[in-house]
């Protein structure tokens, strides 16, 4: 059995056939995936996705969506945490986190969600799931202000020091399409030489697609698409395993058991007997 700690099968690009999406998925044996919410207006959807089809999933408001959320919604996001507080497939706040990647955002308000955000999951006793890109050094500088029971890392491609610091913390970290590019120096140096007890699997979906699902602009162009799905997992999972040395049965035990390990509730719900 595989997992998806991160997949947006709430989409648009998933509209004309989610259904198939999720029976390739669990066809592929990626029986389990979580799905990240990115804005209030997004809460109700990806839970009645998680419940339809058995899956998890996670409130929170993405750093890319902060300049478009209204002034309440941190307040919304505490309502609904604490409105679905017992639903076992509720696993984590997220997506969240910092994003100084993209020009032009408003990075004080950027992080005043993100702190508001950790507060919440500490509150709510609930992992986060982060979005990391060129900003590891302020979201560990909240992290070491505010406590939070860990989580994931999501994509992760910083320095080693900083997955160490991560890593030091109870969290895990993403690795997915990006690592099968023989480019992708630094994201495949990290997934091989993390801690065994740090890696898990993701697609993004629909973004981040491996090597194979590549188009140029050129090709986008042209009509060609390069959409990413959970199905790819298991072939994504190759790569990590033949970095690690890993055979494709022991990457599977490893991976799914540190999605466990960062997502408790999860844990528990691949437990439950429903």
């Amino acid at each position: 059995m595989w997992i998806d700690t991160h997949c947006h099968l709430d989409a648009a690009e998933f509209d004309a056939d989610r259904d198939a999406v999720v029976a390739r998925a669990q066809a592929a044996g990626v029986t389990m995936q979580v799905l990240p919410a990115v804005e209030v207006g997004n809460f109700d959807t990806v839970r009645d996705l998680a419940h339809r089809h058995n899956l998890a999933y996670a409130l929170g408001i993405h750093p890319l969506c902060v300049d478009r959320a209204q002034a309440d919604d941190l307040d919304r996001l505490g309502e609904a945490l604490a409105r679905w507080r017992h639903d076992p497939r509720l696993v984590a706040v997220g997506e969240i986190g910092l994003d100084f990647f993209v020009d032009g955002l408003n990075r004080e308000r950027m992080e005043r969600f993100y702190v508001g955000q950790l507060k919440l999951a500490r509150d709510t006793g609930l992992p986060v799931l982060l979005h990391v890109r060129r900003s590891a050094d302020i979201l560990l500088k909240h992290l070491r202000q505010i406590e939070v029971l860990g989580g994931i890392g999501h994509a992760f491609n910083g320095s080693s020091q900083q997955a160490a610091a991560f890593v030091e913390r109870g969290f895990r970290l993403g690795f997915g399409g990006a690592m099968t590019f023989d480019r992708a120096l630094n994201i495949r140096e990290l997934a091989a030489e993390v801690p065994g007890h740090a890696p898990v699997l993701e697609t993004d979906s629909p973004d981040i697609p491996p090597h194979w699902l590549y188009r140029t602009a050129a090709q986008r162009a042209a009509g060609q698409t390069s959409r990413n799905e959970p199905s790819e997992l298991p072939r994504i999972a190759q790569t990590l395993a033949e970095l690690r040395s890993w055979s494709l049965d022991e990457t599977a035990a490893r991976t799914r058991d540190n999605a466990r390990a960062a997502l408790p509730r999860l844990a528990a719900l691949l437990d439950s007997p429903t």
